[in-house]
């Protein structure tokens, strides 16, 4: 094993966060660099669900003829700017090929070794931050409109009973009990009871942070903008030195391991959400609207009306419309919803083309790990990630298989 060395970690979301608790814990002398170490980021903003069922790949078979109708329908989960396009579509041609047969069950396998420790790791992050109150298991319901819908997520469903995941099929009047806000509309409906949501991502968020900087992490308000030697570069001008270097600055870790040399598939999918403080409604769970893919979270703030992807990039501002259709959609299947208050938001969900996060070393530099990549599940995999990275650079065999999350895949 590795002596205690000074780790530089780029990133103050939940990864990184993670990431430099665990190396904390190890012995490491730790720092953090982010453009605003406190300010806005997908953590905060996310659906609060720890979604521990979600081991398919977005790219799921037969999802490519979906596609022109969601980009056609305004209330659609999916956009699409135009100018973006020529930039997205090595992107997108890797995600098309990871939509087979074979590579989902490929990617389920990965995921699900992945996801098994998450409750585990979360635990013993909420103990340590007092917020154990924090997490509700309860599970999820997920709602279908038409018995089509609910029979072309069957193979997904059944993917996921073989890694142990349960699925239970109820009726649409089942699904009203349980939830008696939702209008009379739903044509099938599931629960899966190993999901879970929390009270508020950004609490977490905000109390570990403060919890590492009590510790003596430092926290730079830095934005690095490249690798040189060993130390980090930023568009301030400082250079920052380190013996060990992990990269989990979500979306724009592509920018920072292509300076390393390191070729990434990454893209910001863009979420937008709408967090509704005195909503009329009530629920006791999350509820997941499987065919429009939006879903609605109980947080201790108010209903969070989360979903819709858009393809943008990282510098094009946000379209709160996005926002806006989210809640005119959820009145349709919550009829006595009182949008009034509605705060949007819109962050950079850090997606790879194959839904599988980048966890590892780097291919050119032993001394640069990578930890980026979760897509919709940063929340749900940001302690077990700390727990992996630190093991990686402390020369610990991780207790997963970290081959299938190798940036190695992107060369």
């Amino acid at each position: 094993m590795s002596a205690p060395s000074h780790i530089v970690v780029i990133g103050a979301g939940i990864i990184g966060l993670s990431v430099a608790r665990a190396l904390l814990r190890d012995g490491h002398s730790v720092t953090v660099i982010d453009r605003d170490p406190a300010g806005d980021k997908a953590s905060f903003g996310n659906a609060g669900g720890l979604g521990v069922t979600e081991i398919l790949p977005a790219a799921a078979p037969g999802l490519i003829w979906r596609i022109p109708k969601w980009l056609a329908d305004p209330l659609g989960p999916l956009s699409l700017r135009p100018a973006h396009l020529p930039h997205l579509l090595p992107w997108l041609a890797r995600f098309l090929r990871s939509g087979t047969a074979a590579e989902t069950t490929r990617i389920a396998g990965a995921l699900a070794a992945l996801l098994a420790p998450v409750y585990d790791d979360m635990l013993s992050l909420l103990e340590e931050l007092s917020l154990t109150t924090d997490l509700h298991r309860v599970g999820a319901l997920w709602v279908y409109d038409t018995e089509a819908g609910f029979q072309r997520d069957a193979p997904a469903h059944a993917m996921r009973r073989r890694h142990g995941i349960e699925v239970e099929t109820i009726s649409a009047a089942e699904a009203r009990r349980l939830e008696p806000a939702l209008a009379p509309m739903s044509a099938r409906a599931v629960v899966t009871p190993q999901w879970s949501h929390v009270s508020d991502p950004k609490r977490i968020v905000d109390r570990l942070r403060e919890q590492l900087l009590a510790r003596g992490v430092a926290m730079l308000p830095l934005e690095a903008t490249g690798i040189e030697g060993r130390a980090v570069v930023t568009a301030q001008g400082d250079r920052v030195a380190f013996d060990t270097l992990v990269v989990a600055a979500g979306a724009w870790s592509g920018r920072i391991a292509r300076t390393v040399g390191d070729p990434v598939l990454i893209e910001s999918e863009r979420g937008y959400n709408a967090t509704l403080p005195s909503p009329g409604v009530t629920l006791s769970r999350e509820v997941i609207f499987a065919e429009r893919q939006f879903v609605a979270t109980p947080l201790a703030i108010g209903l969070r009306i989360g979903g819709a992807a858009e393809f943008a990039g990282l510098d094009a501002k946000p379209n709160f419309r996005r926002s806006d259709a989210l809640v005119t959609l959820a009145r349709r299947y919550l009829p006595d919803l009182d949008p009034r208050g509605a705060v949007r938001w819109m962050g950079h969900r850090p997606a790879t083309p194959d839904s599988l996060p980048v966890i590892g070393r780097s291919r050119r530099r032993g001394d640069v790990v990578y930890a980026f990549g979760h897509g919709h599940l940063g929340l749900t995999l940001g302690p077990t990630t700390g727990r992996l990275v630190a093991d990686i650079a402390i020369g610990r065999a991780p207790s997963v298989d970290l081959s299938p999350f190798s940036v190695a895949r992107f060369a």
